[in-house]
């Protein structure tokens, strides 16, 4: 996995850059899990590239260390170590805040238009567990960003003031969210909740729950991986980015 050094709020950070085969086309923001920027990630990239996007992996969690730093070094699919991983990692994700996190959006995001390839025009975003309410709040921050992929997610609607639910006033971006049934991470009243937001600010969403499906299901070097949650969020991931962002055709 080659990574790359691009600007971010307080400073540099390491991140994956993927394009399609003929160069160039839209960006799309891909914004990690808890578990770090790690080849699992780049393969993600690189199936999305393939539609025909220039994709961005940044490690978000820069501050605290390298992309390699903050990746386990043990394998995740094997019984405990998933839970042991994220004794660390925990704590972590609380130190990145709204405010930090928002901030960082917005450098990553120009870079993104900066990047060679990409074409001008709308911009997509996804994200994964604690990704997926940075790629809500990348849209609430920039109406450049059209799109937006929201899976097995976290924290997308608690009772701070800064929840991101609260910012959706500030986009038009269309919303596909694929929930994990039974997640502690994202209650059933949380997407409730979520579903309402969308409709009071008439936004074109999906807020999907996804049967039997783990909090962290598209993750295939974990042991939460599901494969039919991960086929059917990238089919549906594929479906809108193809209505919303205008990419080159053949």
């Amino acid at each position: 996995m080659e990574l790359t050094e691009i600007p971010a709020a307080d400073g540099s950070a390491e991140a994956y850059l993927a394009r399609p085969e003929g160069g160039s086309g839209p960006g799309v923001l891909f914004l990690i899990d808890a578990i770090g920027l790690r080849p699992r990630i780049a393969q993600m990239c690189d199936r999305i590239a393939s539609w025909g996007y220039v994709v961005l992996a940044p490690n978000v969690f820069y501050r605290e260390g390298t992309a390699a730093e903050t990746s386990p070094d043990a394998d995740l699919r094997e019984p405990g170590e998933r839970e042991r991983f994220f004794e660390v990692a925990g704590p972590r994700i609380g130190r990145l805040t709204a405010d930090l996190a928002e901030r960082d959006l917005t450098a990553y995001l120009a870079e993104l238009r900066g990047t060679e390839g990409v074409t001008e025009g709308p911009l997509g975003a996804t994200g994964y567990c604690m990704g997926a309410r940075l790629a809500v709040r990348a849209a609430t921050g920039d109406e450049g960003v059209a799109a937006v992929g929201g899976f097995h997610g976290a924290g997308l609607v608690t009772d701070d003031p800064d929840s991101p639910h609260l910012g959706l006033g500030r986009t038009r971006a269309e919303f596909c969210f694929g929930h994990a049934d039974q997640d502690h991470a994202n209650p059933a009243e949380a997407i409730a909740a979520l579903g309402e937001a969308l409709a009071e600010h008439g936004l074109s969403a999906s807020n999907e729950v996804y049967p039997d499906a783990p909090h962290g299901y598209t993750m295939a070097d974990t042991s939460a991986y599901q494969e039919a949650g991960t086929e059917r969020h990238f089919a549906e991931l594929e479906a809108l980015f193809a209505r919303t962002l205008d990419r080159p055709r053949s």
